[in-house]
């Protein structure tokens, strides 16, 4: 059973407000769409919102309730997070322009759908957020309390979904047109760098213990 339509009202204006905050999440989405185009931010997106359902399935077991407790796996976790967005970054930086076009060559969408899951997976805040986030609008009295999280933990999921979706949408419009008004060159370039730069700095935010 569901919570209160108020509690409900509250948890979907407050999950829409956090979803609009920008994040580490949103920059990656931003940064895919902007670097290879509208398809590619869309399938981040998708990921991105596939391992938020992993994130809800931890913390409706419980488990999210390790990484609060132990402090060494929760510090283990974020630095493999952290070293795996910079290699990203290291990538982008290193890579060229394709001869053809100056732009970057597009990864397979699959391996970008794979990325925005690990990415998003591998950022232990985004599970303790949920952690202390969701149980403040779970009635116990109203109705088994996991699968409320679930319930819950899916429409925050939605919402942040449809949000990155309208950053992918944007980042690749607005990309495309500064492709069309540079040098074939140029443009590619700018963009390759300022993604790399953003992937580096996502990392080195996740390292420090920034919020999800």
């Amino acid at each position: 059973m569901m919570p209160t339509m108020h509690s409900l009202a509250l948890f979907l204006a407050a999950g829409l407000a956090l979803n609009l905050t920008p994040g580490p999440d949103m920059l990656y989405v931003a940064a895919r769409g902007a670097s290879e185009g509208r398809s590619a931010g869309v399938v981040s997106a998708l990921g991105i919102g596939t391992g938020t359902l992993v994130h809800v399935a931890l913390v409706a077991a419980g488990l999210a309730a390790l990484l609060a407790a132990v402090p060494v796996a929760y510090l283990a976790l974020r630095l493999v997070g952290a070293a795996y967005l910079i290699s990203l970054g290291v990538r982008a930086l290193r890579g060229g322009p394709t001869a053809s076009t100056g732009a970057l060559a597009p990864a397979p969408l699959g391996v970008i759908f794979r990325q925005g899951v690990i990415t998003n997976v591998l950022n232990p805040k985004v599970a303790l957020f949920f952690l202390a986030f969701l149980p403040q609008f779970v009635d116990p009295s109203r109705g088994n309390a996991a699968l409320q999280v679930v319930a819950l933990g899916l429409l925050f999921d939605v919402s942040g979904t449809l949000v990155n979706l309208a950053v992918a949408l944007a980042s690749s419009r607005v990309a495309g047109g500064l492709r069309r008004s540079e040098a074939p060159g140029g443009a590619g370039r700018m963009i390759q760098r300022v993604t790399g730069g953003l992937f580096i700095a996502l990392g080195a935010r996740l390292a420090y213990g920034a919020r999800p």
